[in-house]
């Protein structure tokens, strides 16, 4: 999976809505949609807060399948 649909699917896992996400990582709900839409490729520093925000690992966020791995 891509960045995009691990957060998204992370995010439904936990049961938070994109504003809910947005808010915990300090981000705007829009950045996180266009994150979850592959309209906006995030710098590392924003993949973290979301990943801590998730509760998980940048590796956890990012597909090693596709060599992007941290």
């Amino acid at each position: 999976m891509s960045l995009a649909e691990n957060v998204k699917t992370r995010r439904i896992e936990k049961k938070l809505t994109q504003g809910q996400l947005a808010e915990q990582a300090g981000v705007s709900r829009v950045y996180i949609t266009q994150m979850e839409t592959n309209v906006r490729n995030p710098n590392i520093q924003v993949v973290y807060l979301v990943a801590k925000a998730l509760g998980c690992t940048l590796n956890d966020l990012y597909d090693e399948d596709e060599g992007s791995a941290i």
